[in-house]
């Protein structure tokens, strides 16, 4: 119903961001990491939303970006996960975390949002697993499955092997899933770098 409202930030409450748009004020409900991310109150803002219809309440969700958008709507089509959990995950990890946690099978990464168990966790995880694309993840493109036509989704991360199996090897040296794959996405991969050269670049920015 709704692409976007865009308009003035009069107010700030809870979980709540009331933004005036033709001279009307409307409640909407972002994440914690979008309210640290507003401007101040009297400032524009454009958020991007969603229209969610129940029985008792109509309620509008916002986000910054159409990919924090997009992840919101997968997270809703998980069995069990409604809006204010799709809600309190996006609060506790940024799109691109939660795309790697997922990815990784991180589900204690996932279970640390609040009213989110593990047995949740492990669903967000088996549903969407083979919905987000490891070459956005680990390239940096953060753009969750179904954020954008799948034309513009284009190419392959060079040296993918070499990722993964540098990522395979920080995870046997104790570094958890998601820590070995935000590392290795930190490095220029180029054709002609192995596994080795990877994991030694990663080790250098796991070291500061």
């Amino acid at each position: 119903m709704f692409s976007y409202i865009k308009g003035t930030l009069t107010e700030l409450y809870d979980d709540v961001a009331v933004v005036e748009c033709g001279q009307i004020g409307w409640n909407i409900h972002v994440p914690v990491r979008v309210m640290e991310m507003l401007p101040g109150i009297g400032k524009d803002v454009k958020l991007y939303t969603s229209f969610q219809v129940r029985e008792d309440a109509m309620t509008l969700y916002g986000f910054l970006s159409r990919p924090e958008l997009g992840m919101f709507r997968m997270l809703l089509t998980v069995n069990g996960i409604g809006a204010r959990a799709a809600l309190s995950i996006l609060s506790s990890l940024s799109l691109e975390d939660l795309q790697m946690a997922i990815l990784a099978e991180d589900g204690k990464a996932i279970a640390k949002a609040p009213g989110i168990g593990p047995k949740t966790a492990k669903r967000v995880i088996l549903d969407l697993k083979d919905r987000i694309r490891a070459e956005d993840v680990l390239s940096g493109t953060l753009e969750a499955a179904g954020a954008v036509p799948a034309a513009a989704a284009q190419g392959t991360l060079a040296g993918d092997g070499a990722v993964r199996e540098a990522a395979e090897a920080l995870v046997a040296l104790g570094y958890s899933s998601t820590e070995a794959m935000k590392a290795v996405r930190q490095v220029p991969v180029t054709e002609n770098m192995t596994s080795e050269d990877v994991l030694k670049a990663s080790l250098k920015y796991l070291a500061f």
